[in-house]
């Protein structure tokens, strides 16, 4: 019997996923093979979650005294995305803790039903300046809720 940590990771459904951005592929973004390249996904994952934040009023940039620092990514690919093609990330809260969330991604081909790739990254909230770890900031766990 395989254990579940060890199982075969599986493309997952629009209906796993709490909120959405619509993402473009961009002419660059395709390799020799054709196809999206692998480093752009986490771009991608960066770029939902915190325009989905700044969206919603619990991340500012460029005066906030919190910001979240990213220290664990992993991806999964299921299908190949390529330029020209809209992509839709679908995002969802796994964890939260005190000062970190760990967000999870599935990123859809426009109208496909099962994910073609599906990933995470973890946060740490953390001060400015001091880039000390810090309590989330209420207007964040606002809309964390909405993700869980």
């Amino acid at each position: 019997m395989i254990s579940p940590t060890l199982a075969k990771p599986q493309a997952e459904p629009r209906s796993a996923y709490r909120a959405f951005r619509t993402l473009t592929t961009r002419w660059m973004d395709n390799d020799v093979y054709g196809h999206v390249n692998n480093v752009v996904y986490y771009s991608w994952f960066d770029t939902a979650v915190n325009a989905h934040l700044m969206a919603h009023g619990a991340l500012d940039i460029h005066h906030g005294q919190t910001i979240g620092l990213v220290v664990e990514t992993q991806c999964n690919y299921f299908a190949p995305l390529a330029f020209p093609q809209l992509v839709e990330a679908g995002i969802r809260v796994a964890r939260q803790g005190a000062s970190s969330v760990r967000y999870e991604v599935g990123l859809f081909a426009e109208g496909v039903e099962l994910c073609a790739a599906k990933g995470h990254f973890v946060h740490v909230y953390v001060d400015r300046q001091s880039r000390r770890p810090v309590p989330l900031p209420e207007p964040l766990k606002l809309v964390l809720e909405k993700l869980a």
